[in-house]
């Protein structure tokens, strides 16, 4: 009896001892920094997620280009583009980069500009400040991280579905404010295609040379690959804009943001032969 009860505490000990050592060796992986930004304009914290790439030092003269990601919380597209972009910088495809995703407080009220549409109203009563989150990004937000962190130029927004509403309406209404758009199945439709309607407006202003614009599009419904195809047409007749449309008919609204992601990327940073 002695000894049965000897050999359970022995292994009652060997176990605890081999669960403190693991207990031990466990490190958290960790793959950025979460920001927080107090926003005047917004009038509310905000939530930045942030992947700074491998090699990255504050001590360093070495500027990197900045990938604003709109639906950025960690529990949206954050992570996914974070390692989109860390695996296409391993294999030289594009530049390290620093990744800045806006993580959502009201994605429908921050996206979207005002709207006549009664039953949008009705639905959605907190819609229509999509100016605000404009002036927010362009006022308190690139302020914010080129005092933070060493950036260059390039700045890229990355907006699907809500999010390419509002990179569209940035594009037309303050085209310097990125010097890349990825636009992804953007909802033209909203407000009965206002934006689009006055898209021709818009391009009336200059456009900074060099801005190159990527649209994308699945197999998503009639009127949103319309809508995508007219906006690409009419940015494509601007001289001073590199525009590239590529329908991805594979993917649907749910699975096209990876495949339309890589593809983008490769536009943005083609191939040196």
């Amino acid at each position: 009896m002695k000894y049965h009860y000897s050999l359970i505490f022995s292994l009652i000990f060997f176990n605890f001892h081999l669960f403190a050592q693991n207990t031990q060796q466990i490190k958290p992986l960790v793959i950025g920094e979460v920001q927080t930004i107090n926003s005047s304009i917004l009038k509310e914290n905000r939530t930045l997620n942030i992947y700074l790439p491998e090699g990255y030092s504050p001590d360093s003269t070495k500027t990197y280009p900045v990938i604003y990601l709109l639906d950025g919380s960690a529990n949206e597209d954050f992570l996914h583009v974070a390692g989109l972009v860390q695996f296409l910088t391993m294999i030289d495809a594009m530049p390290k980069s620093i990744v800045v995703g806006i993580a959502n407080v009201d994605r429908r009220r921050d996206f979207t500009f005002p709207t006549t549409v009664p039953k949008d109203l009705k639905d959605f009563p907190t819609t229509g400040k999509s100016e605000n989150f404009v002036l927010f990004m362009e006022k308190e937000l690139q302020p914010y991280i080129s005092k933070l962190y060493k950036t260059n130029a390039s700045k890229t927004i990355i907006g699907q579905s809500l999010g390419g509403l509002l990179a569209t309406e940035a594009l037309l209404k303050k085209p310097a404010l990125f010097t890349n758009y990825m636009i992804i199945s953007p909802s033209l439709w909203w407000n009965n295609e206002s934006l689009l309607n006055e898209a021709p407006k818009y391009l009336q202003k200059s456009v900074p040379n060099g801005t190159q614009v990527y649209i994308s599009v699945g197999t998503e419904g009639k009127q949103m690959e319309s809508d995508t195809k007219k906006l690409a047409a009419l940015l494509q007749q601007q001289k001073n804009i590199k525009v590239n449309f590529l329908p991805i008919p594979e993917e649907n609204h749910s699975t096209i943001l990876h495949n339309a992601l890589y593809k983008g990327f490769g536009f943005f940073y083609p191939k040196k032969n």
